[in-house]
């Protein structure tokens, strides 16, 4: 491929260690429900936006619950737990720092709510370094369809193969794939035994030399 135009980040569990927050709220939120989160429980909810994703709870466990109440009690638990946890996932920063360098732009596109993605990004001041953010907020079909990401490559002006996507997820590869981004997964350890064969690479971090060069960042860095 020429070398990309933009790059895309998912945020959960591929630019922070957010997956990690998500699963013990899961835990704690199923807890004073009486029931249990499982990794199964959570491998069918990652990468989908809240709707589907609590939706998903109820039915597990027959919950009485309204999805929106799943959600707004989840988001509180989520806030409470990350000061003092959330951090960064490794390689995160140096490829910002060299994508900035390279002038390419990036924006984020996550499943998560705006409120969730605010109280991440906030707590590092990262926000201001993205051209724009799309969240659950901002479409109708979440992940793994691929309106985020056709909406992201209409931001940026350019089509969706001139894109590159970083994903840690199965769900979150389909969709920038049936965009038609160049798609890159990035497995984390909740993620690291789901399907990416629609991936057209599979690096082991942020800091791959593989993804630096595909971005073509030595020759535009100079």
């Amino acid at each position: 491929m020429v070398s990309p135009r933009a790059v895309v980040f998912d945020m959960d569990g591929l630019m922070f260690n957010t997956e990690d927050v998500y699963f013990q709220v899961g835990c704690e939120v199923l807890r004073r429900r009486g029931q249990e989160f499982t990794k199964e429980l959570s491998d069918a909810m990652m990468g989908r936006p809240p709707q589907p994703s609590f939706e998903l709870m109820i039915q597990w466990h027959s919950l009485t619950d309204t999805w929106q109440q799943l959600s707004a009690e989840s988001e509180e638990v989520f806030v409470q737990l990350l000061d003092g946890y959330l951090a960064p996932m490794p390689g995160l920063l140096d490829l910002l720092q060299n994508l900035e360098r390279a002038k390419i732009p990036k924006a984020i596109c996550t499943s998560s709510s705006r409120n969730v993605l605010t109280a991440v990004l906030s707590r590092m001041d990262m926000e201001p370094r993205f051209q724009f953010t799309l969240t659950a907020e901002n479409i109708v079909r979440g992940k793994p369809d691929p309106e985020i990401y056709l909406k992201a490559a209409e931001r940026f002006g350019i089509r969706p193969a001139e894109m590159l996507v970083l994903e840690d997820s199965q769900t979150g590869c389909r969709s920038a794939s049936a965009a038609g981004a160049f798609t890159v997964a990035v497995p984390g350890e909740h993620s690291r035994n789901q399907d990416f064969r629609v991936a057209s690479l599979v690096i082991n971090s942020l800091a791959d030399l593989r993804l630096y060069e595909v971005l073509n960042l030595e020759s535009r860095l100079g």
